[in-house]
């Protein structure tokens, strides 16, 4: 059983977890009532790009922001026809924003060195999340989970990205398309990563706490019992 202080952290993460989606999402709906700045490359390759941009825009911003709701354990529980419905809400984000990230990967900055790992993190995101929505229709929830977490994982990249792009040239005052085709890689994959090492944190926990303590044996094994 966690304790307090555990507890706490825990819910603190969550939070902040939960604060950076909602604002990058609301950033990403903002962003479609922009008016074009003149000189701004991105604005300006976006407003020639067509539908692809305020569907990949609405659409993954939506995902993110539902992305709280669908990974807390209280609504699980308590009001589960509303994560239903906001888990195909989230799916139908998921796959309106990776296919038209598809497109515009084939005009991402930097080229195809980045537009290459926005075109795989597009595909792996609807995998996952086609995985994940096909194992809750056959009712295993555990695989269910775990893979709705890999594909929230990905969802959390436009955060990451963002953070990285900040850090790469807001701190460290490094060239913008070095940072920016690395980011393009790194937001997702080692997104990803982190994912994978707390699924398996949890497994291992899990299993630590069914095995019997050293030393110890069931009265049944008991000479005699």
């Amino acid at each position: 059983m966690s304790t307090l202080p555990t507890r706490l952290l825990r819910a603190a993460a969550f939070a902040v977890f939960a604060l950076l989606c909602v604002a990058v999402a609301g950033w990403a709906f903002a962003y479609l009532y922009l008016d074009i700045q003149p000189g701004n490359v991105f604005q300006a390759r976006f407003a020639q790009s067509g539908l692809d941009v305020p569907l990949h825009f609405f659409a993954a911003g939506l995902a993110l922001a539902l992305s709280p709701l669908q990974l807390a354990a209280a609504v699980r529980r308590r009001m589960p026809a509303l994560h239903r419905t906001g888990g195909w809400l989230y799916a139908a984000g998921v796959l309106v924003a990776g296919l038209a990230g598809l497109s515009l990967a084939t005009r991402a900055h930097g080229g195809i060195a980045s537009g290459s790992g926005f075109a795989l993190l597009s595909v792996v995101w609807i995998a996952a999340t086609a995985t994940g929505i096909g194992h809750a229709v056959a009712g295993n929830t555990a695989a269910h989970r775990r893979w709705m977490c890999r594909s929230v994982a990905m969802t959390f990249a436009a955060v990451t990205l963002r953070l990285g792009l900040g850090l790469g040239v807001g701190v460290l005052d490094l060239p913008f398309t070095p940072v920016y085709i690395a980011t393009a890689w790194g937001s997702w994959t080692l997104n990803l990563a982190l994912c994978e090492l707390w699924l398996r944190r949890g497994e291992w926990l899990s299993r630590t706490r069914r095995r019997p303590a050293a030393g110890t044996r069931s009265a049944w094994s008991r000479p005699g019992a």
